[in-house]
């Protein structure tokens, strides 16, 4: 099992910068593929990023690329969300979420998730 606490979240004008964090416990965090999702009011969760359990491989949603990184800190247990040139499409509720790696651009390819934290982004 692994618990996953997201912080971070808040509102900030567009244009500005955010930075997620994602706290895991339970199982060797390292081992887990971790992945960022949103979701807008009355729109389905969708893909923002993924980082590979080393960090070594990243992927992003082509709406978020360029704008935000993901990384990894595995001493720390934690994954991180920076969020920067923020656009009010950007408003959600974000969501950490660790797996096996496998279809990470998928809802499936995540095993435990976070509760979420707002970010609103105004214009």
């Amino acid at each position: 099992q692994v618990q996953l606490v997201e912080s971070g979240g808040g509102l900030v004008q567009a244009g500005g910068s955010l930075r997620l964090s994602c706290a895991a416990s339970g199982r060797t965090f390292s081992n887990y593929a971790m992945g960022w999702f949103r979701q807008a009011p009355g729109k389905e969760r969708e893909f923002v990023a993924h980082i590979s359990g080393s960090g070594g491989s990243t992927y992003y949603a082509d709406s978020v690329k360029g704008r935000f990184t993901i990384s990894r800190d595995n001493a720390k247990n934690t994954v991180y969300l920076q969020m920067n040139s923020l656009k009010p499409e950007d408003t959600a509720v974000y969501y950490c979420a660790a797996g096996s790696g496998s279809y990470y651009y998928t809802l499936i390819g995540y095993d435990y998730w976070g509760q979420g934290t707002q970010v609103t982004v105004s214009s």
